[in-house]
C-alpha cells in the first residue's frame, strides 16, 4: 500500500537503488548484507520503500516499508478532517461502549496506549464490528457518520491508520494479554475450547506468512491463528499467531505452555478431532490438565467398542440426552495399551445422523459405480478410496479395468457404524455431561466464523509483520466485544416466547444503526426519533433502556459541541497566523 503523499528520497549513500517497471521507478533500500560461504560472496538484502515521483525526481511516494526503515522521518501534514456528517448513527456505539466499560478495556489498554492512539485503537475495533470490515481505506467513511472514542471524536485518515498499525508493538499485545488473563478467576475449574484457523495474506513480505495446509486453499501463503476460549464464562482468553507451515498438532504443546504461564491450573481442554494424537494427550496430562476430545471419524480403536455396545443402549429412555437428539453410554477403558490410567469413552447414537450417513454412503457408492463403468476397458487406477468399497478386477495382459465387486463386509460394517460418534474424556463423567461440555465449544466455533465473516478478517491486507500484528491484536479485542454482544443476545432470546430473527448479532447491529442523531440549523446534534419497539427489545439484552439512550445521546452532543467550538477557535487562530494546515496526524 503506497501512502498518499510525497517525501524526500532518503540520503543514505550507497543504500538507495532504483528498478524500473513499466513506466515507474521503484525505490529500493539496502537494509542488510549476508555473506554466503558457498559462493564466498556478500549478497545485499533490499526492500522496496516507494515509487519515485514523475514530477520531482528527488521525491517519492512511500509505502509501509519506508515507515519501518525510516521511522523518524517527519511526514507531511494532512488535511483537516474535523468535519462530519449531519446524521450520526449512535446505537451500536452505545452498546459497544457499555461492553468496553464492563470489561474495563479502555482502562487496561490505557496502560499501553496513550491519548489519540488509545481512542483510535478502540475505534478500529468498533469499526470492524459494525462494518464487518478491516480495510483501513474505508475507515474515514465510517468515522464520518459515527461517534468515536478518539479525543474530540477526531476523524483520522487511512494513512494515519496504516502508520498507527505499523507502530503497534508485540510488547503491547503481550502486556495486554498478560493483564487480561490475570483478571480471570484462576481458582474455578473451567474448560477451555482451543481451535485454530488460517488466514490468507494478499500483500506484503511477511516472515510469518508461509505456504502450508489451508482449510480452503486459494493458492496463497497463509499464517495460522488460534484462540483459547473459556466455555464456562464464555470469554476469549488469549490468541496465538504462528507460521503457516506449522500444523495444529505441533502448535498445541506451545499453547499448553502459554496457558500454564498465564497461571491456569484447574482447567480442562475441549479439542476438535484434528488435535487427536498420543503426543498431544500426553502433553496435556504432563501439565496436570484434563481433556475432552472428539475422536477422528470412526477410528479403528473405537470401532470395536461401538460394535460391542451397539444395540444395548440406543432404545433405552434412561440413555436419552434431551436437547441433543441422541442416546449415550460410557465405557471406562485404556486409550492405548501402555497407558497407566483409564479414560472414559462416551459413545453416542443419533437416528437423524444415522439416516443422513447411510444415505450419503449409498449415494457415494452409486456415484463410484457410475464413474468406474464409464472407464471399463481402460487402463486406469482408481485409488484407495475406491478400493475401500470395491474389489477391482483388471485384465492381466492389457491391465485394462474390467469390473468392480462390492466389498460387502466393509460396506455393511460402515453402515452399522452410521449414526455413532465418540467423545473421550480423561475425567470421569456421564455421557450427557461430556456431550454438554463438548457442545459448549459451539460458541468458540461461532467466534471463528464471526472473525472471518463478520470482522472482515478472512485475509489481512498489510505489508509488514508489525502491521499484521497490530491488526490481529485489534481483531482480538473486537472479538472480545462481539462475543459479549452474542452472549447477551443469546441469553435474552432464551427468555423470549418467540425467536425473532433480529436477535442475531448482524441483524441486531443493523437495527441499532437506525438510532440516529441529526444536526439542525443551530449546529446541535439531537435524537432524530424515539427508540422503536424492536430496538428496545434488542437494547434490553444489554440492560439499556430508552432513557439511557437519550442520556448517551446528550453526552455525545455535548462532546461534539465542545469539539466544534475548539475547532472553530483553532481555525481562527490558524487564519491569524496565515497557516494553511495545523492538525498534524
Amino acid at each position: 500500500m503506497y501512502l498518499k503523499f510525497l517525501v524526500d528520497i532518503p540520503g543514505v549513500p550507497g543504500k538507495i537503488t532504483y528498478r524500473r517497471k513499466a513506466d515507474t521507478d521503484y525505490v529500493y533500500y539496502e537494509y542488510d548484507r549476508k555473506y554466503d560461504k558457498g559462493t564466498q560472496l556478500t549478497n545485499p538484502k533490499r526492500a522496496t520503500i516507494g515509487k519515485r515521483s514523475k514530477d520531482d525526481p528527488t521525491k517519492m511516494q512511500p509505502n509501509q516499508n519506508f515507515l519501518k526503515y525510516f521511522p523518524e522521518t517527519e511526514l507531511p501534514e494532512e488535511m483537516d478532517r474535523t468535519y462530519r456528517s449531519s446524521c450520526l448513527r449512535i446505537g451500536d456505539y452505545i452498546v459497544i461502549k457499555k461492553i468496553m466499560e464492563e470489561y474495563h478495556l479502555e482502562e487496561i489498554l490505557s496502560h499501553y496506549f496513550k491519548g489519540k492512539d488509545l481512542g483510535l485503537f478502540l475505534d478500529l475495533a468498533a469499526y470492524s464490528i459494525v462494518t464487518e470490515s478491516n480495510v483501513a481505506q474505508y475507515y474515514p467513511e465510517y468515522a464520518y457518520n459515527h461517534p468515536l472514542f478518539t479525543e474530540d471524536m477526531r476523524i483520522y485518515s487511512d494513512t494515519k491508520i496504516s502508520t498507527f498499525l505499523h507502530f503497534v508493538t508485540e510488547d503491547q499485545s503481550v502486556s495486554f494479554l498478560n493483564e487480561w488473563n490475570s483478571k480471570r478467576d484462576h481458582r474455578e475449574k473451567i474448560y477451555i475450547s482451543y481451535d485454530s484457523t488460517n488466514k490468507n495474506c494478499q500483500a506484503g513480505d511477511l516472515e510469518i506468512v508461509e505456504y502450508g495446509h489451508p482449510k480452503v486453499d486459494q493458492g496463497q501463503p497463509i499464517f495460522n491463528y488460534a484462540i483459547a476460549y473459556d466455555t464456562h464464562n464464555r470469554e476469549p482468553l488469549f490468541y496465538e499467531k504462528y507460521p503457516g507451515s506449522i500444523n495444529d498438532i505441533s502448535q498445541l504443546e506451545f499453547m499448553l505452555d502459554r496457558a500454564y504461564g498465564y497461571g491456569y491450573r484447574k482447567i480442562g481442554f475441549i479439542l476438535d478431532r484434528g488435535y487427536f494424537s498420543r503426543q498431544n494427550l500426553d502433553a496435556i496430562r504432563e501439565k496436570g490438565y484434563s481433556y475432552l476430545i472428539m475422536v477422528k471419524g470412526m477410528a479403528s480403536f473405537v470401532n470395536g467398542l461401538v460394535l460391542e455396545k451397539r444395540g444395548t443402549f440406543e432404545e433405552k429412555r434412561v440413555n436419552y440426552i434431551e436437547g441433543f437428539d441422541a442416546y449415550g453410554t460410557t465405557i471406562e477403558t485404556k486409550l492405548f495399551a501402555t497407558d497407566e490410567k483409564n479414560v472414559y469413552v462416551h459413545i453416542y447414537h443419533s437416528i437423524q445422523k444415522e439416516s443422513a450417513e447411510r444415505t450419503n454412503l449409498e449415494d457415494r457408492i452409486r456415484k463410484m459405480k457410475q464413474y468406474m463403468k464409464k472407464h471399463t476397458n481402460e487402463v486406469r487406477e482408481f485409488g484407495s478410496g475406491f478400493e475401500q468399497y470395491f474389489i477391482l478386477h483388471y485384465n492381466e495382459k492389457t491391465k485394462q479395468f474390467q469390473f468392480a465387486e462390492e466389498r460387502v463386509s466393509a460396506i455393511e460394517k460402515e453402515s452399522k457404524l452410521a449414526g455413532y460418534y465418540c467423545i473421550i474424556s480423561s475425567e470421569k463423567m456421564t455421557a450427557k455431561e461430556a456431550l454438554v461440555k463438548y457442545k459448549s465449544r459451539d460458541a468458540s466455533e461461532k467466534l471463528f466464523r464471526g472473525d472471518k465473516s463478520y470482522l472482515g478478517n478472512n485475509s489481512l491486507r498489510v505489508y509488514t509483520d508489525e502491521s499484521a500484528g497490530g491488526k490481529i491484536f485489534i481483531e482480538f479485542v473486537a472479538l472480545i466485544v462481539r462475543n459479549r454482544i452474542y452472549t447477551y443476545l443469546n441469553d435474552e432470546m432464551k427468555e423470549l416466547e418467540t425467536k425473532p430473527n433480529y436477535m442475531t448479532v448482524p441483524a441486531a447491529l443493523k437495527e441499532l444503526e437506525k438510532i440516529e442523531m441529526v444536526r439542525l440549523t443551530d449546529n446541535v446534534y439531537r435524537m432524530d426519533h424515539a427508540v422503536t419497539k424492536t430496538q428496545k427489545t434488542i437494547l434490553k439484552a444489554f440492560g439499556i433502556d430508552a432513557a439511557q439512550v437519550k442520556y448517551q445521546a446528550a453526552k455525545i452532543s455535548e462532546k461534539l459541541a465542545k469539539q466544534q467550538k475548539r475547532a472553530g477557535g483553532m481555525k481562527e487562530w490558524q487564519g491569524q497566523l496565515g497557516w494553511k494546515h495545523w492538525n498534524r496526524r
